[in-house]
């Protein structure tokens, strides 16, 4: 007794599939079916998890076989697709019968998605018979709603698929049962076509009827209720047990299951990535081009000669990159570098690439092997079985740049972007269901608008009765249940950040590509973890902020010193540059500008590159959950004795004093004290990056202890390793990959302390990126004794310039909002010499619209021509066009102006809270006094200390501060504890609170602009705290003041 499944949706079917692919496929191979067929509408893109799982039970059913002598077969996947016409006239499913006729399935879903808007497909009858279909079976629906017209359409199908063409018979057990499967057998009998039993699955179990029915109203955008026929009769669509088919269906019909499964051979474990030809010169194979141009780098990277570890490791690591056949992607990497440097856009290779030697030689990335303890196993590994990973990071405005060059270099019928997989999280879950189900959707926003999220103890559920959202407990139930079953399912498709896959043959053949949302982009179906299980290679080409100020701050310092400036002319081990790290100065720095980052600088006192490398590694979830922040600290300090068991451990953990930071000193030490394999350590590092979702190293504890006591290590040594381990979780940080970072790190606070007026300008011309505000950036610049002018029609650009010998940061008319572009940019082009004398000057010249006027005036722009901006605003007026109804009365000057009689009064100028309210409103940030010394000087503020003040203030003692919330960060690491950044006249506040407070005071914690907080003052180091007690909203205070805080979770 066995069957096999043809027709069955995943939850990748989006809002109608009401099950994971993996439940599937599990809940198929526990029912003992032959079979399962993934047929999503439109797509493959579940099929690739379904594999997933299908391929570990494949590999237990072989374990068992080998350990009880049995020969039992796994479950086979097969692929296919569900296809219908807009007006439901055909309904087909589609199952790849071959590796060919994959591809030609792959085609036919591309062209049908390529046709449509993103996120849906337009299939045609005549797709049939355009496209290539040969090794494709086809199975029938005949849609009753179309009875007339079956029997053609049957001729017609049997014509593009001979002996390939089945009808679907499906029982749902409904009152129509009987009268269709009538017809089905009359129709067969006429077309001479066999049936086929099929499911038309939905869910892997019953019990997901009720989830099937929410996604079916959210679907049609109605409540279940109102849901009415669209809802199935019962719930049916489900993986049944073999028994209940084959009472259901003919004997006959359940053997063409068989028979069909039998014919389509097609495993995608036959995918293989063939890389593009055009990285190797004619004439060459591969690995010579790569072997030339690694040797070409070596002359480079070491003008005085290369060492013979490092020319040990190089050798060792081609030899293994020529085993594992991956040389073309190496190089197609080092084209893609190649392009983007010889366009002058700044980039660098990062994560485990960063720990080849031969990236290094190919320019890839910046980590010198001889300065690092590379693990070329944490990149590429023959045990691990999986392509490698190389992440480069590009200029984020010219990133654009090098994902054209790919395009055309390769053409976009063989590229495409990987895609990303966006999924229902907690507030969407709630916002649809809810909906759904027919609640009260002002009181479900108003519930989830005040939900902690963060705050895993914190039970909403209960605030479903506090809010009256629910008033019956089945309800609430019921609710709940739901919620937490669409999470984690998939919503829709969208593109990754920056993961292309590049084929030697049409892309199409290998995954159906579609559109994306961005205009001259396009998507294929899966994402990184379905590539990475397919054993699919993709290229990374990511977008970084910093490179681009970094490249533009390299410009100004270039234009100061009258020559090209790079990254070659960054003096190394500057004493200064540490220094200023080391009193926590880091607002603007790469990756070491949160507050976390800078409280820890201070702490760990950066002297030398290693200790950056450590910096911004340590201060992560992964070092912190596992107790290695304070040894580490203690032992640097001098406070604990640093010791090793032996030898090899030492040579693992002493340049982090005897504490694991960084992932591949776990997998090392995995190898030295508890005798793991290469491949064995990585299968451990995965476990780990696993390990906060699945909660389970349980499988390695035993080994671990066990291998480590076997090699003399005592138990408490052993135990507090493991226990290290799991702190990593999904958040331990590579070497390779913080050395990367840390180069940039030194480098961006090298222009800071040098030359800050470049290092500001340069950030405020890259926003947005960072935790920082243009205003906080302003702030801090003007901290560093910066000479920041402000906007001004005469002396602005579009962007932020420096000025006057390169001494003065004048501020760009980009900040203006709602200043169009384009008029800025003619003000800047007609700009007279000797500067605009008049508003009909600047009217003449640069014809500005009316509301870019209107926008200048308001951000004081035209103070040159105007005295402030209310008169601004005024003498704009005597230049507008009057309105048809009073233009017989107007009077016009010789150039034609509309001229107002009483144009000449003069307005009173706005007082000082007036101009710094329209400052922020105009552009975000104010040049005049701080709003926090307006309020201090009127007596607001009577007893709150400045962030000056506090630097003197003795620790433990009670104080009061005020400051504008400028940013809320609550790391996952930092078991709730919410840091808010206040920023008042003098400085900036940190403010510390914990997650009871958090939950008392939830209210102005989240939403105070201007925030009071009594609290107990706490020092370490330069680093002051405020321990929150009791938080304030003083909003009011402030008016219309908009104050935008850059939050971060």
């Amino acid at each position: 007794m066995s069957y096999a499944e043809l027709h069955c949706l995943s939850n990748f079917s989006f809002l109608r599939g009401a099950s994971h692919p993996h439940e599937l496929a599990e809940e198929a191979a526990r029912l003992g079916y032959q079979a399962l067929a993934i047929t999503d509408e439109c797509s493959v893109a579940g099929m690739p998890r379904a594999y997933a799982a299908l391929k570990a039970h494949a590999e237990s059913v072989a374990e068992k076989n080998r350990i009880n002598g049995t020969d039992d077969a796994p479950i086979r996947l097969l692929t296919g697709s569900e296809f219908r016409t807009r007006d439901d006239a055909l309904m087909l499913v589609l199952l790849a019968q071959t590796r060919r006729g994959y591809g030609q399935l792959c085609q036919l879903i591309t062209t049908t998605r390529r046709r449509a808007e993103k996120g849906d497909y337009d299939f045609l009858t005549g797709d049939i018979e355009s496209h290539d279909l040969s090794e494709c079976l086809a199975l029938w629906t005949p849609l009753a709603t179309h009875q007339d017209a079956l029997p053609a359409q049957g001729e017609w199908l049997k014509q593009h698929f001979p002996q390939r063409l089945w009808i679907m018979a499906t029982r749902t057990l409904t009152d129509q049962d009987d009268e269709q499967l009538i017809r089905l057998r009359l129709l067969a009998q006429r077309l001479a076509l066999p049936v086929v039993a099929t499911g038309n699955v939905h869910m892997h179990q019953r019990q997901r009827q009720p989830l099937q029915d929410v996604l079916t109203a959210i679907r049609h955008s109605c409540t279940v209720a109102a849901a009415g026929h669209r809802l199935f009769a019962n719930g049916e669509h489900y993986l049944r047990p073999l028994k209940t088919l084959h009472r259901l269906f003919p004997a006959q019909w359940i053997n063409a299951t068989l028979e069909i499964a039998r014919r389509c051979t097609f495993d995608p474990g036959e995918l293989r990535y063939e890389y593009p030809p055009e990285v190797v010169p004619a004439g060459y194979s591969a690995a010579r081009y790569l072997r030339e141009l690694t040797e070409k780098g070596i002359e480079q990277r070491f003008p005085e000669g290369i060492t013979l570890p490092v020319r040990a490791l190089i050798e060792k690591e081609l030899r293994l990159i020529g085993d594992m056949q991956y040389e073309a992607y190496f190089l197609t990497i080092q084209d893609i570098v190649r392009y983007a440097r010889s366009q002058g856009i700044l980039c660098q290779g990062r994560g485990s690439a960063a720990n080849s030697a031969v990236c290094y030689c190919l320019g890839i990335t910046e980590v010198n092997p001889e300065k690092s303890q590379l693990l070329f196993e944490r990149f590429i590994s023959k045990d691990r079985g999986e392509p490698p990973d190389i992440d480069v990071d590009f200029e984020h405005e010219r990133r654009e740049e090098v994902i054209q060059y790919i395009y055309r270099r390769y053409g976009r019928e063989r590229a495409a972007l990987a895609a990303t997989v966006i999924r229902y999280r907690s507030k969407s879950a709630i916002r649809d269901v809810g909906k759904a189900l027919g609640l009260d959707i002002t009181l479900l926003e108003q519930l989830i608008s005040q939900i902690d999220w963060r705050d895993r103890e914190h039970d909403w559920r209960q605030q479903l009765f506090d809010k009256g959202v629910v008033k019956k407990a089945r309800t609430a139930e019921q609710f709940v249940a739901l919620v937490n079953t669409l999470l984690g399912f998939p919503r829709h498709l969208s593109q990754h950040v920056g993961g292309f896959v590049i084929s030697a043959g049409p892309l199409a053949e290998l995954v159906p590509v579609e559109n994306a949302a961005m205009a001259d982009r396009t998507v294929i179906q899966w994402d990184k973890d379905d590539l990475e299980s397919l054993g699919l290679m993709k290229v990374d080409v990511l977008a970084l902020g910093m490179l681009t100020a970094i490249r533009k701050a390299f410009e100004h310092i270039g234009d100061k010193l009258g020559k090209r400036f790079g990254m070659e002319d960054v003096t190394p081990d500057d004493d200064d540059v540490y220094e200023m790290l080391c009193n926590g100065d880091s607002i603007g720095v790469f990756q070491v500008e949160s507050r976390a980052q800078i409280n820890m600088l201070p702490r760990l006192r950066p002297r030398k590159f290693y200790d950056l490398v450590i910096q911004v590694a340590i201060v992560r979830p992964g070092p912190i959950q596992g107790d290695m922040v304070h040894p580490y600290l203690r032992r640097r300090d001098g406070l604990d004795e640093v010791d090793y068991p032996n030898d090899a451990i030492r040579e693992v953990l002493e340049r982090t004093l005897g504490v694991p930071i960084f992932q591949e000193q776990v997998i090392k030490l995995a190898m030295v004290a508890a005798g793991f394999t290469a491949g064995e350590a990585d299968r451990l590092r995965r476990a780990m990056a696993a390990w906060k979702s699945t909660g389970d190293l349980t499988p390695f504890r035993d080994k671990l202890i066990t291998g480590m006591l076997a090699r003399g290590h005592g138990r408490s040594f052993a135990e507090r390793l493991y226990r290290q381990i799991c702190g990593f979780g999904g958040y331990g940080f590579p070497e390779s990959h913080s050395a990367s970072f840390a180069l940039l790190v030194y480098v961006s606070s090298w222009i800071k302390h040098h030359h800050p007026e470049a290092f500001y300008c340069a950030l405020l011309n890259s926003q947005p990126m960072g935790f920082y505000s243009p205003s906080q950036l302003v702030q801090d610049a003007r901290r560093h004794q910066v000479d920041i002018q402000p906007i001004d029609i005469n002396f602005s650009q579009w962007e932020h310039t420096i000025e006057n010998n390169h001494t003065r940061l004048r501020l760009g008319f980009c900040l203006v909002k709602g200043l169009s572009r384009n008029g800025a940019q003619e003000i800047v082009a007609q700009r007279p010499p000797g500067g605009y004398q008049t508003i009909e000057q600047l009217r003449d010249l640069a014809t500005p619209d009316n509301r870019d006027m209107e926008c200048l005036a308001s951000a004081n722009a035209l103070r040159s021509l105007s005295q402030n901006r209310h008169q601004a605003r005024w003498d704009i007026l005597g230049h507008d066009t009057p309105p048809p109804l009073f233009s017989g009365t107007s009077v016009h000057d010789t150039a034609g102006h509309y001229i107002c009689e009483d144009r000449r009064i003069e307005l009173t100028a706005p007082s000082e809270g007036e101009d710094i309210l329209e400052d922020y409103a105009s552009h975000g940030l104010t040049l005049n006094r701080h709003p926090l010394a307006l309020l201090r000087e009127q007596g607001h503020l009577r007893f709150c200390r400045t962030a000056e003040q506090l630097k003197r203030d003795t620790p433990g003692r009670p104080v009061q501060v005020s400051g504008l919330v400028t940013g809320r960060q609550r790391p996952g690491s930092a078991s709730g504890v919410t840091f808010v950044t206040l920023e008042d006249e003098t400085g900036n506040v940190n403010v510390v609170v914990w997650l009871d407070t958090a939950r008392q005071q939830r209210q102005p914690l989240l939403k105070a602009r201007l925030l009071h907080v009594k609290g107990i003052i706490e020092r370490e180091g330069d680093i002051v705290h405020i321990m929150a007690g009791k938080l304030t909203d003083l909003s009011h205070l402030l008016g219309n003041l908009n104050i935008h805080s850059r939050d971060f979770h």
